[in-house]
């Protein structure tokens, strides 16, 4: 699709723990050095460490995988694994132990972890030709085949939790949704169905008898699919007002993306059975597109249909899975969601902070894991390699560098010598050094899709550290430095599908507030959040702004009454400071986001990355690069077509298309 994809793209609009000793752990600085240009990254010794072996008892009704009377025991690797002194890390399954029993709350491995470790071991096998990883990646997929449910109303589904004994625990303490696991639609059956999409894409010519099974077991969790979520294909509802597909797995297009790689690489290798499955899945995650340029959430494509307020980076390959079924399909409608989240909001979150767990829809959530870098990584490769545009290639770039130091606490947070990956990064820059399963698994994909993008690995690893950072800010509204409003505190933080920042402010007809919210050199977009009742009506005049009316939704399958969104203003604002008087009906406010018409990120380290993003409704001219260095500076406008290739040395001024950017690499 490549070719015709770039031909076209400019018409786009846009038992108990064990401890065992490794390696010392990184310390927690950017590396000095350019890993990517000496050797490969992906080291697999941390999640070979959290590989252990389980026997499950004979005989267990309704589960069963291949050669299991010749192979009884399975491969899974352990749920977290907590940093000890002197560089150890010890081995821990979820929930509390039971010393007498050797048992966990919820058990030492599970579906979600399996599923995804399968993913590594296969993708790093299908790279590398590594027998030891095509070993992991078959005996992994057994593990994957034997959490499934084979028969009954739950057949397909997925039990998530094993012991370490390799006995099932289809009802976890504390309980997970569904509970019992199996008996209903899940996050784990959609990784299941990745898994064992991509391993009988890798085993079909290999091992034709062992993917006939992974065939046949795919067809089985695709059938619960079918049966549970696909009854459904083509029916809207709505939530919170938006209209939205009722026809994704457990409401989230997250949870469905997943499922869609590995349908689509089924296909890809011959399986057409999955191919309807595939597009109409992909279809719902198309749906989720929201946002334009100027109002919230910027074009992402988000993750759950019972909330328009949320988006959360975790999880967040929809874009993969549409540029994927998009090629697969030969699908341009699938592929221009896709492309929308890349140029308008992959740009926002970078230059925002980063891969941030939760925008609520304010950005409250700020801790950062790897399982949200890298899915966002991935999204951004699987559009360089559908649409063959340069664009994607240099954010992907720029976001894996959060990976080597280029995030704010410059902190490395894979280390390409053992393949620990850190469990995540708080707000205040503190790291956590725990290194889990699935934190593990994730800065290992991107470290394989690095390894098979070395130009892309090359810059992610020469920028490791952030040298500048422009972008969305949000003013809390309680934070007004005048008014006469009242300032409260919610019961709850969370509101059951959206998130308060903190307190809010109730502004009655005629009060008024002002926030300060800095000086720029850009003009900037306001967009206050603002908590309505289902048919409320508030009417409010901002100085510069324009007048903002707003109506509350209806509920619909949002599971509360009431909606906590953005809403844009009709004019940017140019001043320092922003104010709103109540007209009608009380205003009731979380805060203000706050964004830039250029927003601007620069990464450093042995090498350069600038990029800068034009939120603005018409071409801006901005400076891009910096003095003494020389760079190629590639401007792209919104679809991520390229509009011009400048080689300058030093500053240079360019316009930037609306809702387009510019990637200056020295």
């Amino acid at each position: 699709m490549n070719a015709r994809w770039s031909a076209r793209i400019t018409a786009v609009v846009g038992a108990a723990a064990l401890a065992v000793p490794l390696a010392a752990a990184p310390a927690l600085t950017a590396p000095t050095a350019v890993a990517a240009a000496s050797g490969p990254l992906t080291t697999l010794d941390h999640l070979d460490f959290l590989l252990d072996e389980a026997t499950p008892p004979a005989g267990v009704s309704g589960h069963s995988t291949y050669r299991q009377a010749e192979e009884p025991t399975l491969l899974a690797p352990w749920t977290y694994a907590d940093a000890r002194d002197g560089g150890a890390f010890e081995r821990i399954g979820g929930g509390p132990l039971d010393p007498a029993t050797g048992d966990w709350g919820q058990g030492a491995f599970n579906a979600d972890d399996n599923t995804r470790a399968a993913v590594v071991y296969t993708r790093h096998w299908e790279l590398t030709g590594d027998p030891d990883s095509r070993q992991k990646a078959y005996e992994l997929l057994r593990t994957v085949a034997y959490h499934q449910t084979l028969d009954g109303p739950s057949a397909g589904n997925v039990v998530l939790w094993m012991q370490p004994d390799g006995e099932l625990n289809p009802s976890a303490e504390p309980v997970e949704l569904p509970d019992p696991s199996d008996s209903g639609p899940s996050y784990w059956t959609a990784r299941t169905v990745w898994a064992l999409g991509e391993g009988y894409a890798a085993f079909a010519d290999d091992d034709p008898a062992f993917a006939g099974f992974l065939k046949d077991r795919l067809a089985l969790s695709r059938g619960a699919i079918e049966r549970d979520v696909l009854s459904q294909y083509g029916q809207y509802v709505q939530s919170d007002g938006v209209r939205v597909p009722a026809w994704l797995i457990v409401d989230g297009a997250d949870a469905t993306a997943e499922a869609v790689l590995g349908l689509s690489a089924a296909v890809e290798a011959g399986d057409d059975s999955s191919a309807t499955a595939a597009r109409q899945l992909a279809e719902g995650i198309a749906a989720m597109a929201s946002g334009t340029t100027r109002q919230w959430p910027y074009g992402a494509v988000l993750p759950w249909a019972q909330s328009p307020a949320i988006w959360h980076a975790w999880g967040s390959q929809m874009p993969a899975a549409l540029a994927r079924a998009g090629e697969l399909f030969d699908d341009d409608a699938l592929v221009r969601p896709a492309i929308a989240d890349a140029t308008g909001f992959s740009t926002t979150l970078l230059t925002a902070g980063g891969p941030d767990n939760g925008w609520n829809p304010s950005p409250t959530d700020r801790v950062q894991i790897a399982y949200g870098a890298d899915s966002r990584v991935q999204s951004l490769l699987a559009l360089a390699d559908t649409t063959g545009s340069d664009a994607f290639a240099q954010l992907a770039a720029m976001q894996a560098a959060w990976f080597f130091g280029a995030n704010h606490a410059g902190a490395r947070m894979y280390d390409p010598s053992t393949g620990v990956t850190f469990d995540g990064l708080q707000p205040d820059g503190t790291v956590n050094r725990n290194s889990g399963a699935e934190s593990t698994i994730h800065g290992l994909l991107t470290a394989i899709a690095l390894d098979a993008h070395p130009a892309v690995a090359a810059r992610a690893t020469a920028t490791t550290s952030v040298e500048a950072r422009e972008g969305l800010e949000y003013v809390e509204a309680e934070d007004a430095t005048d008014t006469d409003g009242t300032v409260f505190t919610p019961a709850s933080a969370w509101t059951g599908e959206s998130g308060w920042s903190g307190d809010g402010l109730a502004l009655e007809p005629r009060q008024s507030a002002t926030w300060d919210i800095g000086s720029s050199d850009t003009r900037r977009w306001v967009e206050p959040v603002v908590k309505t009742e289902p048919g409320a009506s508030t009417q409010s005049a901002w100085r510069g702004g324009g007048v903002l009316r707003v109506t509350g939704p209806g509920q619909g399958i949002s599971p509360t009454p009431g909606a906590l969104l953005p809403y844009a203003l009709t004019a940017p604002v140019s001043g320092d400071d922003v104010r709103v008087t109540a007209l009608r009906g009380t205003l009731t406010l979380d805060g203000l986001i706050v964004r830039p018409w250029i927003s601007r990120l620069v990464l450093g380290g042995d090498a350069r990355s600038e990029l800068v993003h034009s939120s603005a409704i018409a071409p801006q001219r901005t400076t891009i690069g910096a003095d003494g260095v020389v760079a190629t500076v590639k401007v792209y406008d919104a679809s991520g077509s390229m509009v011009r290739t400048i080689s300058a040395d030093g500053a240079v001024r360019v316009v930037v298309p609306a809702g387009g950017f510019a990637v200056a690499e020295g």
